[in-house]
C-alpha cells in the first residue's frame, strides 16, 4: 500500500493551531487541502493565517514564490462537511472530547467515499473508542502530529483495535511522503511518547515533593548532567501545567489508576492556583516583567582530595576514573568483589546512585548518573545527616576539580537522573513486550518527539542489561507502593543477560 497520490484532496477538520499546522504540512507536500471548522468564518481565517506563514517561508528561502502561489491555489475553506466529499483523507483536530469526535466521524462517514481514510490527531483519547461508532472502523487510524506540526518531524501512526493493516500502512506512507518521520504504534494510553515520557515529569516532581531539591536545581541537573534539552519544571511551564497534568491524568485513568502513572499533587495545586506556566505568566517559575530566574543550588568551592581509591568497576561511571587522573589526582585501584565505589582519604565512600540511600550506610555520598561525564557541567551529590562533613567536602572538591558545578541535594534514593532514566527504560521495555511498538520506533519517537538525548533502548545498551532493573528493585524495596516495581519485561531482559554472561 503506497502513500496517497498528490492529486488526492486532504481535509482538515478543526482549524486551531494544530489543525492549521497539519493543513500546512499537507499543502506544502503538494495536496489540494480543504479546511472546515464548525464555527462560521474560522476556516477562512485559518486559510489566511496559513497563507501568511507561506509568505514567511518564502522570506526565509524555504519555499519559492511560485510554490507559495501554487499552494495557495490548492487551499480552500469549506462551508460545510459536505464540501469534503471528494477527499481521500480527512484528519480531525477538534476538541479532545470523545463524544464530539465520535459524532464528527459518524457524520463524515455518510459524506465521504468508502475508500476515504479517516484519521484523528488525538493525543490522549482511545483511537479504538473514537472509531468504534463507525460502520467501517477498519479505515480509521490515529495520526498524532506534534506541535508545531510543520516543524516537528515525528508522527505517531496509531492502529486501533479494528484498524485494517492497509489503512495503517497508507497513513504511515503518506506521513513519510509529507517529509515526516512516522512510527507505528498500537492503541495504548499515551501511545508511545506520552506513555514513556511520564517518569521524566513524575520523578522530578517526586524529588521536589520530598523536599530534596528546588525546581531550579532539579532542572539544572537534568540538563547539565542528564543531557536533556530542558528540565521538567521549565518544560511543563512551556507546555502548560494544565495541559501536561491533563495528559498525565488521562494516562493514569486509562491504565486503571496504575500507580506508575500517578499524577503529582504539587502540580495539581499549581493548576488549581491558576499558575499554568508561561501562558499565565507564572508556573513553577515567575515570568512577570522584571522577574529573576532562580539559580540552582551550587556548592561553594572545596579542596579536592589528594587521592582516591577505586574499588571494583564503576560501570556506567567508569569514565570518571580517567577524568580524575587527567585532573592530576592520584588513583589507587583495588579489585574488590563486594562493591563499586570510590574511597576518599577521609575513609568515606563515593557511590554511583543505585536506588539505596546514604542514611543506610556509614559515611556514603551518592553521585548521580550523567549522560556523558566528560561533557557534563554539573553533578548532583546526596548525603544524609550522618555523613561526615569532611567526606562531603572531599566529594564536592573532587568533582569541582573535574570542572563540574556541584549541586548537593537531599538523601533521595536513585537521585534525579538515574531514577528518571531507569523508569523510562522500564516503561520502554514493558511497551515492547506488550506489542505497543518496536524498540527502533520507541527510540525514534523519544528522540524526535521530546528531544531526549538517547532513546530508551540506546540508554539501556549503554548502561548494561541489569542496571535499570537493579536500581528499580532497590527503589521498590524502599518504596513498596508499586511505583518503582520493575516490569516483568525488564526482569526478563536483565535475567537473560545474566544467563548469557554466566554461560560464557
Amino acid at each position: 500500500m503506497t502513500a496517497l497520490d498528490l492529486s488526492s484532496p486532504v481535509a482538515v477538520v478543526g482549524t486551531g493551531t494544530m489543525g492549521q499546522g497539519i493543513a500546512q504540512v499537507a499543502l506544502v507536500a503538494g495536496h489540494p487541502v480543504r479546511l472546515y471548522d464548525a464555527v462560521p468564518g474560522r476556516a477562512g481565517q485559518a486559510a489566511a493565517a496559513i497563507g501568511a506563514r507561506l509568505d514567511r517561508l518564502v522570506e526565509k528561502d524555504r519555499l519559492t514564490a511560485a510554490g507559495r502561489d501554487a499552494a495557495r491555489a490548492r487551499l480552500r475553506p469549506a462551508d460545510s462537511l459536505t464540501g469534503l466529499a471528494d477527499c481521500a483523507l480527512v484528519v480531525e483536530a477538534v476538541l479532545e472530547r470523545l463524544d464530539v469526535k465520535r459524532e464528527l466521524f459518524t457524520e463524515l462517514e455518510g459524506i465521504v467515499a468508502d475508500d476515504c481514510l479517516l484519521a484523528t490527531n488525538t493525543s490522549s483519547l482511545s483511537v479504538t473508542a473514537i472509531g468504534g461508532a463507525l460502520r467501517n472502523p477498519g479505515r480509521f487510524v490515529g495520526l498524532h502530529f506534534f506541535n508545531p506540526a510543520p516543524l516537528l518531524p515525528l508522527v505517531e501512526v496509531v492502529s486501533g483495535f479494528a484498524t485494517d493493516v492497509t489503512s495503517a500502512t497508507r497513513a504511515y506512507e503518506t506521513a513519510r511522503a509529507w517529509g515526516k518521520t512516522p512510527v507505528a504504534c498500537a492503541d495504548t494510553p499515551g501511545f508511545i511518547v506520552n506513555r514513556i515520557a511520564r517518569p521524566f515529569y513524575a520523578e522530578a516532581f517526586a524529588v521536589l515533593e520530598s523536599q530534596a531539591a528546588d525546581p531550579a536545581t532539579i532542572d539544572a541537573v537534568l540538563r547539565e548532567c542528564g543531557g536533556f534539552r530542558m528540565g521538567a519544571f521549565e518544560l511543563t511551564d512551556l507546555i502548560g501545567q494544565d495541559v501536561n497534568e491533563s495528559v498525565t491524568h488521562s494516562v493514569w485513568q486509562s491504565f486503571f489508576q496504575d500507580v506508575r502513572f500517578t499524577p503529582s499533587l504539587a502540580q495539581r495545586r499549581l493548576v488549581e492556583s491558576g499558575r499554568l506556566g508561561r501562558k499565565s505568566g507564572h508556573g513553577w517559575y515567575d515570568y512577570g516583567d522584571g522577574a529573576e530566574r532562580p539559580e540552582p543550588h551550587t556548592a561553594e568551592k572545596e579542596q579536592p582530595p589528594a587521592y582516591v581509591v577505586v574499588e571494583g568497576d564503576l560501570g556506567p561511571a567508569s569514565e570518571v576514573i580517567a577524568l580524575i587522573r587527567e585532573a592530576g589526582i592520584a588513583v589507587r585501584e583495588e579489585d574488590e568483589d563486594h562493591g563499586t565505589r570510590l574511597v576518599l582519604p577521609s575513609g568515606g565512600q563515593l557511590v554511583l546512585a543505585d536506588g539505596q540511600t546514604s542514611v543506610e550506610f556509614r559515611d556514603v555520598v551518592y553521585f548521580d548518573l550523567a549522560l556523558d561525564y566528560r561533557r557534563a557541567t554539573r553533578i548532583a551529590l546526596s548525603a544524609s545527616q550522618d555523613t561526615a562533613p569532611q567526606t562531603l567536602a572531599e566529594a564536592i572538591g573532587l568533582f569541582q576539580a573535574l570542572g563540574k558545578d556541584v549541586s548537593v541535594i537531599g538523601d533521595v534514593p536513585g537521585m534525579i537522573v538515574a531514577r528518571t532514566v531507569a523508569r523510562i527504560v522500564d516503561l520502554a521495555h514493558d511497551a515492547v513486550a506488550k506489542g505497543v511498538a518496536t524498540e527502533e520506533d520507541i527510540d525514534t519517537a523519544m528522540r524526535l518527539g521530546v528531544n531526549y538525548p538517547l532513546g530508551p533502548f540506546e540508554w539501556s545498551r549503554r548502561l548494561g542489561r541489569s542496571w535499570a532493573y537493579d536500581l528499580l528493585d532497590d527503589l521498590h524495596l524502599r518504596d513498596p507502593s508499586g511505583r518503582y516495581a520493575p516490569s516483568l519485561a525488564l526482569y526478563r531482559h536483565a535475567y537473560a543477560g545474566e544467563k548469557r554472561e554466566g554461560a560464557s
